[in-house]
């Protein structure tokens, strides 16, 4: 069908207005230097964030974890409601909430501080390593982390930090891993990738999805049979330049994927359903007291989209 445009929302398939509602609307929440990793917790309703990186070219760029005090839906919101949970956070990128209510965090590591996933503590701001190596060896630079039912902690490790100037030369191949906290134990479930970065599950944990944005850069789809990938993954979709990057599921499995126009909607068979148009948005989550808003991050700004969508 032709795309159908409601600003900022563009629709190229009648099942993307199911998601929309009646009014759909893309509001500004907060304008502060938003770049990775949000992550929604109800219990405070807040929402946790990575900053943008500086001085990426010493060999050290300074990244802090943040938080937004959020008020329900009223945006957008003061600048005074964002504060330092842990400034110079290794070079921080993506974050997941653990089953313990702490965050589990990317941390890509410098030229002097190794990378690893760490567990930080939302009260005090404490980190503690998770994991930080791989069959002897150190990780790369861990970029997008998803926390399954069971406690596994599964997250992709391209070697951005090495071509960015402030990690080693690599030692691991660019692949997708599986730490399981209970046994100490880290597997290496999927590789031959390019760059891999976001990942995320579908709603019934069968299946793994992995943006590489490298070349080329698209959508991969993997069976997911209990801690193993036991085939190759399958191309669901190609996206933009650079990307897709950031991606998320919501409850009746449509995948969302960051673009260059903003954020693409999928089916779960790669069909593209629509757009949301936000040109620099990086990542994103659902949050809310109905788990029915997506949270954008771009750099500049937080922004939230009110879909009658919930996050898986």
């Amino acid at each position: 069908m032709t795309a159908i445009a409601l600003e900022p929302f563009v629709t190229h398939d009648r099942r993307f207005e199911d998601l929309l509602g009646d009014a759909p609307a893309l509001v500004k929440v907060v304008d502060t230097d938003a770049h990775e990793g949000p992550v929604y917790a109800a219990d405070e309703d807040a929402l946790y964030f990575t900053s943008v990186p500086r001085g990426r070219e010493t060999g050290s760029p300074k990244v802090d974890i943040k938080r937004l005090a959020l008020d329900g839906l009223r945006f957008p919101l003061e600048l005074e409601r964002v504060t330092v949970l842990r400034a110079r956070a290794n070079a921080a990128n993506g974050m997941v909430l653990g089953l313990d209510g702490r965050l589990v965090v990317c941390e890509q590591g410098t030229l002097c501080e190794l990378a690893r996933i760490s567990r930080v503590d939302r009260k005090t701001g404490a980190a503690q390593t998770e994991v930080d190596g791989f069959d002897g060896h150190l990780l790369n630079s861990p970029n997008d982390v998803v926390v399954t039912r069971d406690g596994a902690i599964w997250f992709t490790d391209p070697s951005y930090g090495y071509l960015q100037g402030f990690r080693p030369s690599p030692a691991l191949a660019d692949s997708v891993y599986r730490h399981d906290p209970r046994s100490g134990r880290t597997a290496c479930v999927a590789s031959g990738f390019d760059k891999p970065n976001g990942l995320a599950f579908s709603p019934d944990e069968h299946v793994l999805y992995v943006s590489d944005n490298g070349e080329p850069h698209h959508l991969l789809a993997f069976d997911v049979s209990g801690s193993e990938l036991p085939g190759a993954g399958r191309v669901l979709a190609i996206g933009t330049p650079e990307h897709p990057d950031g991606l998320k599921v919501d409850s009746e499995g449509r995948i969302y994927a960051s673009a260059s126009t903003g954020v693409q909607v999928l089916a779960p068979d790669g069909d593209l359903l629509g757009e949301i148009l936000l040109p620099g948005a990086v990542n994103f989550c659902f949050g809310g007291a109905g788990r029915n808003v997506l949270f954008i991050t771009a750099d500049t700004a937080i922004y939230a989209a009110p879909l009658h969508a919930k996050g898986a």
